[in-house]
């Protein structure tokens, strides 16, 4: 990957982070997994309070990407709003109602993988 791209992607999470952020996402977190997985290069999970939460949560990601010219190659559970998932190649956000969040614990499974690398909010 160029540093031209490098820098695309690093920004897309900055901008993705600061719309969960005045959305009012709970537990914010970003997962720079480059070194483990080749699918992606960073994982953003966060939680919203109710089904609507999430989907406008949902929404504000796939605002920012329009913004920032990135295409997402694909969305998962807009329409339930319990745990919507955005791929944007190089960043993969999981936007979850608390309780799913808890019951699936995706951070845990990377964090133990990359014990100094979560960075939450």
């Amino acid at each position: 990957m160029s540093a031209k791209e490098d820098r695309a992607i690093a920004r897309l999470v900055e901008r993705i982070s600061a719309a969960l952020d005045d959305g009012k996402a709970v537990k914010v977190c970003v997962l720079d997994v480059r070194k483990q997985t080749v699918i992606t290069d960073f994982m953003v999970i966060a939680s919203g309070r109710t089904g609507r939460q999430v989907r406008a949560l949902a929404e504000r990601v796939l605002e920012v990407a329009r913004h920032e010219q990135v295409k997402a190659l694909g969305v998962e559970g807009e329409r339930e709003g319990e745990w919507v998932l955005l791929d944007f190649g190089g960043v993969i956000v999981h936007l979850m109602q608390p309780a799913t969040r808890d019951f699936y614990q995706l951070e845990k499974l990377w964090e133990e993988r990359l014990p100094a690398q979560a960075d939450q909010r």
